[in-house]
């Protein structure tokens, strides 16, 4: 129906419409109205808005929309809550069907709980070509969601410190946690209870970010990120190798197997004097983002060689520093928040 008339036209006319009621409506008020055939009752008023957009509107927006703006002159209710948005909503409408003005995508509610109470999530990360999304909660629950949204789910025992940040090994196949002192690895696909990853400790400083390098150069390694509390960002490597050869011997079963961060070369580099709040790499442009709420390295935009020189990295200050940044390819620009 709408897409044989101009709509811009009628929604002039209708917002028109609404600007006469309203003029009418208040000199009702103020006893200065006098009726005329011009009068705008609801059988007017619903008559002309069926006219302007057909069965784009249903008859209870119609009168949703009307009884707002007699019952409220001063607060105008926007055009759109008479195709239902924003507005009383229609409980028996089926909540897959699209406007025929506005295309909403239909969400999809995730009913698990994901989290118990007193607890948060702190990381939640989408793996686009695996359908999943990825979430940690800060006392140590990891979930993966397919896209039909079914779970799968580990809790991890955790000592006194707090997951901090996660993301997705996408060579490997592993979802990747930082705590305050360790880097947590589950192989979520496993059924065994005692294989389901492996702990790199202990990291001398707290962690408090990371991201994966995505580099599909190599099947069967990964590079990830990190970002810790004194001002240092990480670069590790780690293979399906290591899983085998750098295992610790420890007297006691544990949940995970651990590894010995001491077995790692982890290059590290001071780019921040304060936290560093947040890391990310950037496959379009090869480079790496972290910022900080230092007031003199705010954020950093290079390559993640220069975590292993000493050269001079790509960076700009800003006061009380950077909280959180994005990259929009499109228009090609970064966006900061401080």
């Amino acid at each position: 129906a709408l897409e044989s008339i101009d709509f811009k036209n009628a929604l002039e006319q209708f917002q028109n419409l609404v600007e006469k009621m309203i003029i009418q409506k208040t000199k009702e008020s103020s006893g200065l109205y006098t009726k005329d055939d011009d009068e705008i009752d609801y059988g007017k008023f619903y008559t002309t808005t069926r006219t302007l957009f057909g069965s784009a509107v249903k008859d209870q927006n119609i009168q949703a929309f009307y009884r707002k703006v007699m019952s409220n002159l001063d607060e105008r209710p926007e055009w759109l809550e008479i195709f239902g948005c924003f507005g009383e909503s229609d409980s028996t409408s089926s909540p897959s069907k699209e406007s025929m003005v506005l295309l909403v995508s239909e969400k999809q509610q995730i009913t698990h709980s994901v989290v118990k109470r007193k607890d948060v999530i702190k990381g939640i990360v989408k793996v686009p070509l695996l359908h999943l999304t990825v979430t940690a909660s800060q006392k140590g629950l990891l979930t993966v969601f397919n896209k039909q949204c079914r779970v799968s789910v580990i809790y991890v025992e955790m000592d006194t410190a707090w997951i901090t940040g996660c993301d997705f090994l996408p060579n490997l196949k592993y979802v990747v946690a930082v705590t305050e002192s360790t880097i947590i690895l589950w192989d979520y696909k496993s059924k065994e209870s005692e294989s389901d990853g492996f702990v790199i400790k202990p990291m001398k400083n707290c962690l408090l970010c990371v991201s994966t390098v995505s580099v599909a150069d190599n099947l069967a390694k990964d590079t990830i990120l990190m970002g810790d509390d004194k001002g240092f960002v990480y670069l590790l490597t780690i293979t399906s190798d290591d899983f085998i050869m750098k295992q610790s011997k420890t007297g006691k079963e544990s949940q995970f197997k651990v590894l010995d961060a001491e077995s790692f070369d982890i290059p590290k580099r001071k780019l921040h004097d304060d936290w560093v709040g947040k890391i990310k790499y950037f496959s379009a442009l090869k480079r790496f983002g972290s910022c900080s709420t230092d007031s003199i390295t705010s954020f950093v935009l290079d390559n993640i060689k220069r975590l292993e020189d000493h050269l001079p990295v790509k960076e700009f200050s800003v006061p009380k520093g950077v909280n959180a940044f994005t990259y929009c390819g499109k228009a090609k620009v970064f966006v900061t928040g401080g």
